[in-house]
């Protein structure tokens, strides 16, 4: 479904300042997957989401998507089949509009209410409900008055409105207090399962890593150190996966947010 083949980048090369941040990486994704990603910082986990979406051109290597080699198709055509969810919930929605001219413009509406028919506005109620936030009962509420929580749960909607072949979720409860976290983590595993999505998501907690989807994959220094599923996986431990970081680097891990396992 993704075939990602021996991709390199290094920023400022030739420079003083010259960094790999993709080191010969390859990875193969195959229809309904969802894989967690894990790393320390600077392991190169939302690079390899910038390379996917098309936010840079890989110095190297191939990437393709459902078949079609998307190595050179630029970022706005890539964004037609991948949704994406960033760290911050205010990136992902419009905050002067509605939460119904929200829906509307992620249904290709342009944020045109006047388009919209009865039956979207019913599918926008059904699809809120599914939230469990009242948000359907809130569609002329400004989204700027909302929640970081609620923000980040209508941002996950809009962006799987419209099923996209991949899904990809970039520390998207990072932001969120625990409980919203957890909340968004929930509806985030529900719409997963419900619309069969291929989803790849970067997270600092190891527990969640190990939880969440069927895959887990742990980069470092640009590169996949290990990839587990089935019931490796599922044997796996936090202290475990602290193990084999150490034995695939040379080296223990070293980042807090990780160590004390949250996302916050």
């Amino acid at each position: 479904m993704l075939s990602i083949r021996h991709i390199s980048k290094t920023f400022y090369p030739g420079t003083a300042n010259a960094k790999t941040a993709l080191d010969d990486l390859s990875l193969e994704v195959a229809q309904g997957d969802f894989i967690s990603i894990i790393g320390a910082n600077g392991a190169g986990k939302s690079t390899l989401f910038n390379a996917i979406c098309g936010t840079f051109l890989t110095d190297s290597g191939a990437i393709l998507l459902d078949g079609q080699d998307i190595t050179l198709l630029p970022e706005h055509k890539r964004a037609f089949h991948i949704g994406r969810l960033f760290q911050d919930p205010l990136r992902g929605t419009a905050p002067g509009m509605t939460i119904e001219e929200n829906l509307a413009l992620a249904a290709g509406h342009g944020g045109w209410i006047s388009t919209v028919s009865k039956a979207d506005k019913k599918l926008f109620r059904e699809k809120l409900s599914l939230l469990g936030m009242d948000l359907e009962n809130r569609m002329r509420q400004p989204v700027g008055l909302l929640s970081g929580g609620q923000r980040q749960a209508l941002t996950l909607m809009m962006a799987t409105i419209d099923p996209p072949k991949l899904l990809l979720l970039d520390e998207h409860t990072a932001a969120l207090d625990p409980a919203a976290a957890e909340k968004v983590l929930e509806l985030t595993e529900k719409i997963v399962a419900q619309q069969h999505l291929t989803c790849l998501m970067i997270t600092h907690n190891m527990a969640s890593a190990l939880a969440l989807g069927n895959r887990t994959v742990m980069m470092d220094r640009g590169r996949i150190l290990f990839d587990v599923s089935g019931q490796e996986r599922r044997d796996l431990t936090v202290p475990d996966l602290l193990e084999r970081f150490r034995a695939s680097s040379g080296r223990a891990l070293d980042n807090d947010r990780m160590l004390l396992g949250t996302d916050a």
